[in-house]
């Protein structure tokens, strides 16, 4: 289990992974060996699995996103997930509980493309139903 101050230095870092040790012992109100110290132990325990970069043409790719959630019949699952694995543009397929069996996420160069890729996925044998939504803007990525 994650402590509070972990969360807070994990939440600062999303924010800014390359705040100074300094700045985020000020923020979180505690010294920079202590800070140094968890940093270390969340990478050593798998917590922190590593630091990125988000370019900015990386937030110009696929003007056009969406999420898919799609409904199978029966067992044919693995089949449809195959399939769907197949499209480029599914950017990540994700299984779930609930309503939905599947959760797509699309990335297009346009709505054109996008209805494209809606309509193979729902002419795939297997699929039932689907409900798609458009991704507007992005206020938090991971």
């Amino acid at each position: 289990m994650i402590e509070d101050l972990d969360q807070r230095l994990i939440s600062a870092l999303r924010h800014d992974a390359r705040a100074s040790l300094s700045d985020l012992a000020i923020l979180l109100g505690v010294s920079r060996t202590t800070v140094r110290a968890r940093i270390e132990r969340l990478q050593s325990t798998g917590k922190i699995l590593g630091f990125t970069v988000v370019l900015q043409d990386d937030t110009r790719q696929d003007p056009v996103r969406g999420m898919m959630m799609i409904g199978i019949e029966g067992r044919g699952s693995d089949r449809v997930i195959r399939m769907i694995n197949g499209i480029p543009q599914v950017r990540a397929l994700h299984t779930t509980n609930g309503q939905w069996d599947l959760i797509a996420e699309i990335g297009s160069d346009s709505l054109e493309e996008f209805d494209d890729v809606l309509t193979k996925i729902r002419k795939l044998d297997g699929v039932m139903r689907s409900e798609t939504n458009l991704l507007l803007r992005t206020r938090k990525s991971a």
